[in-house]
């Protein structure tokens, strides 16, 4: 397949195919890759503008059946350092988010064998009564199709309460590779990718954003991370409804599966591919949780476009040894040294602040 022509698909912006797809993942040159992806973000985004939201990831327990083998979070029910929040301890940490001028609630743990829709109804009508200014955006399509088998009801009827209850939006953990040869041997428990959509197509017919993600460089092939953005790509084009697309790498330590995380360079092809083949989906996140600061701004001229959001907490990566962290002043430093203006954001990408020198 000719490169040069490649180049002109991407230039004149027409969609790009699996199989263009693969060339560029596999022989792609860097730097021309991310030349691309960052001639898409200026036609998408042209004001030169990079956001992020205030929010705090909340994990309400690490008690999980899914024990996922690249998760280094994850407890047995029952286990000496397992837990599960208290309705006050997690509203405490909702007061320290609004506190700090945060907007978004980004409540996630594990697949809890004991908490029935009902627990989780009666605290988002509670955290909705207490915090109005706070967008729910909380639980995995996992999370939300585990209530439902263990409630004993459907897991549409499920995401109808939840809503109903005070869920605003569903966040796209849990999606690793959407290819299920690959699920099943880092995840095997896990609802299979057609799950994943599921629950996904269900959220934007009931009206509700979400976002999608994808976690690389465990087990998967370059085939493999491109049937991911495709069958992201094609979820949307069928009615979906996510906001943003967010690429993180595999972190390794202190996991089952081990192994070797992605390096930057292919953090940044894989994000520059994911922006020239999602061309449905406005915003792409760059993962400075998994990547740090540095890298973070790097991904800016690679197609990103957002920073996600300030993490006043987060636990999940942490435990796998990956400990970076950037409050507010620093994100919009970091923005502003790649020579973007900083905004602060809603979940839905609504600007509330801007930050120009």
């Amino acid at each position: 397949m000719d490169m040069t022509s490649l180049l002109h698909a991407v230039k004149d912006g027409r969609s790009l195919t699996r199989a263009q797809a693969l060339v560029f993942l596999t022989q792609g040159d860097l730097l021309t890759m991310g030349k691309l992806a960052d001639g898409i973000r200026k036609r998408l985004h042209p004001e030169r503008i990079v956001t992020f939201v205030v929010d705090r990831n909340v994990n309400y327990t690490n008690v999980c059946e899914s024990k996922c083998r690249f998760c280094a979070f994850y407890r047995d029910h029952g286990a000496d350092d397992s837990y599960l929040l208290t309705p006050e301890e997690i509203f405490l940490k909702i007061e320290e988010l609004v506190a700090a001028g945060g907007t978004q609630l980004l409540m996630q743990g594990g697949l809890h064998p004991e908490l029935k829709i009902e627990w989780f109804e009666e605290l988002f009508r509670e955290i909705r009564r207490r915090f109005p200014g706070v967008r729910n955006h909380s639980l995995s399509p996992a999370e939300i199709t585990h209530i439902a088998r263990i409630s004993g009801i459907a897991m549409p009827e499920t995401l109808r309460r939840l809503h109903g209850a005070g869920l605003n939006s569903v966040p796209g953990g849990g999606a690793e590779i959407l290819v299920e040869s690959v699920r099943q041997e880092i995840s095997p428990n896990k609802i299979s990718w057609q799950g994943w959509g599921a629950v996904m197509e269900e959220a934007a017919r009931l009206g509700m954003p979400t976002t999608a993600t994808m976690m690389f460089g465990s087990s998967e092939g370059p085939e493999d991370i491109v049937e991911h953005l495709f069958r992201v790509r094609e979820l949307q084009a069928k009615g979906g409804s996510f906001t943003a697309f967010i690429p993180w790498s595999y972190q390794p330590g202190n996991t089952e599966l081990g192994g070797t995380t992605a390096t930057g360079v292919e953090y940044l092809k894989v994000l520059a591919l994911s922006r020239m083949v999602l061309d449905n989906i406005t915003n792409i996140q760059a993962s400075w949780v998994t990547q740090g600061a540095r890298l973070a701004q790097v991904a800016l001229f690679f197609g990103a476009n957002d920073l996600g959001g300030t993490m006043l907490e987060e636990n999940v990566v942490a435990a796998a040894g990956c400990t970076f962290q950037m409050n507010r002043e620093e994100m919009i430093d970091l923005i502003r040294g790649a020579g973007f203006t900083p905004a602060q954001r809603t979940t839905t990408y609504e600007i509330l602040r801007s930050y120009p020198r």
